[in-house]
């Protein structure tokens, strides 16, 4: 039997302006901004400073990715006159590479910064005891508003045997130290694609077992050029590929048992990662206690984040939404504008970009084709070549394109890039499309030659590749050469 809770008496009680559940992107920046405008603000965080973007995800996929691309760069750089070399790969070096990138970022998100900032930060697990108090340890806390921003964790789906095997999700995998020899990734989502290519890179075979389409959210004929790579680099992808059953090898690692249609397989491996999804957490905030509605995939929230509890707020990953670090940080800034000016707003998903961080890369924002298509619109397909561009082939960085979706009168509606950079080349995409920019605006800025940019340049003007040919703006300069 769990030991009650303490009398009311007997809690330090501190009363606030605003009182930030969870420590993560999202609430650190409300507890920051809040307490940079003088507020006198509450955080609360039961596991680890800066969430799951610092310790689990973003932080350290990315220094993972990193190896593994040097790794990749070494054993591919003979077309630059270079003789190949097969890497050493240390994984403990790996391993303490990745901490080590923590290691470097965690001072912004640390105890000490926030005290700093006069935050009151209290560690240990928020309980809602009624709709305007919170209980953490010893302490209650009342608050004029709360901000819930608890993210989400790995799911692990219930798939017979998964209890009796060691499985890693990706707040498992970056402790691990030693040699991968094959690693079975159940999921073929951003995640899962991202860090099968790295483990594959550093030296371990690896198997995507995807139920459905591999990175099936996004755009087909980009995500093609993805998993063409992945698989030209030896990942086997295995689609419409259901996991059924996993079992323990009696010499140590697992097998999966998969069905594929009619057919069924098994594949033995020494490791398996379980990349299917993710759950909002919210099990142990008590939610019903202080009104606030949810539901399976999360806290319910109107377009401006509240909850049925107009004094709370949800944002990020436990609000149900789409699952981004920069979304919980797009989510913070309006809770600031909300909850501090009175000012109204609104979240827009179709501004939020997104990018896979594979090699090539898949960024996106706004519609896509299919998208479009499905909703009715009159609109354009708009596509350029990386190879087409000077310093992609300078680069030998070739294999990719962009794709843009324009509407009526040229507006923007979407676009999609696969390639070298995607991710930095996409936010021209984001800056436009936030602000209603036309196709036109797109043009008329001078990109530094040579540079990998010139692809948003060149891809726009193919809105206008008939103009040369077009018979009216002809007969106008055969009119206009007519004064000399």
């Amino acid at each position: 039997m769990s030991p009650k809770a303490a009398p009311s008496e007997k809690l330090e009680r501190i009363t606030t302006d605003l009182c930030v559940i969870g420590a993560g992107s999202g609430g650190l920046s409300v507890a920051a901004a809040a307490a940079a405008f003088g507020r006198k603000v509450v955080l609360i965080e039961k596991h680890k400073m800066g969430g799951d973007c610092l310790n689990y995800g973003c932080v350290p996929s990315k220094a993972l990715i990193a190896a593994g691309k040097r790794a990749h760069l070494m054993q591919t750089a003979a077309p630059f006159g270079i003789k190949n070399v097969e890497p050493q790969i240390d994984p403990r070096a790996v391993h303490d590479h990745v901490k080590s990138v923590i290691a470097a970022i965690a001072p912004n998100d640390s105890v000490e910064r926030f005290t700093g900032l006069g935050v009151t930060v209290l560690l240990g697990a928020a309980r809602f005891t009624d709709r305007r108090t919170v209980q953490v340890g010893e302490h209650e806390i009342k608050a004029r508003r709360f901000v819930i921003a608890t993210g989400s964790a790995p799911f692990v789906p219930p798939i017979p045997g998964v209890d009796d095997v060691a499985y890693f999700t990706n707040e498992t995998i970056f402790d691990n130290k030693d040699k991968i020899e094959h690693l079975i990734v159940v999921g073929g989502g951003p995640i899962g694609m991202e860090l099968a290519q790295a483990h594959r890179r550093l030296g371990s075979a690896v198997t995507v077992l995807e139920g459905a389409t591999a990175l099936g959210k996004e755009d087909s004929e980009l995500t093609a050029v993805v998993l063409d790579q992945l698989r030209s680099e030896g990942v086997d992808i295995r689609e419409n590929a259901l996991v059924e059953k996993v079992e323990a090898q009696s010499g140590g690692g697992v097998i999966a048992h998969v069905k594929s249609g009619a057919s069924t397989f098994e594949v033995a491996g020494s490791h398996i990662l379980l990349a299917v999804g993710r759950k909002p957490n919210m099990t142990d905030l008590n939610l019903d206690a202080a009104g606030i509605k949810h539901a399976r995939q999360g806290i319910l929230v109107d377009k401006g984040l509240k909850t049925s509890n107009r004094k709370v707020y949800a944002i990020g990953d436990v609000a149900g939404g789409l699952q981004f670090t920069h979304m919980a940080n797009q989510h913070a800034g309006l809770v600031i504008r909300n909850a501090l000016f009175r000012l109204p707003v609104s979240v827009d998903n179709n501004s939020v970009p997104w990018c896979t961080y594979t090699e090539p890369e898949l960024a996106h924002i706004g519609m896509t084709e299919k998208i479009a298509r499905d909703q009715g619109q009159k609109f354009n397909v708009l596509r350029w070549p990386y190879h087409e561009n000077d310093r992609a082939q300078a680069e030998r960085a070739t294999h990719g394109h962009i794709k843009v979706i324009t509407g009526k009168g040229g507006k923007i509606l979407g676009a999609t890039i696969v390639g070298e950079h995607a991710g930095e080349l996409i936010q021209m995409w984001s800056l436009a499309i936030s602000q209603g920019l036309k196709i036109k605006a797109m043009t008329g800025w001078i990109s530094p030659y040579p540079t990998l940019s010139e692809i948003n340049k060149r891809v726009a003007f193919k809105q206008y590749a008939t103009a040369p040919s077009n018979p009216i703006i002809r007969s106008v300069i055969s009119l206009l050469a007519k004064f000399g």
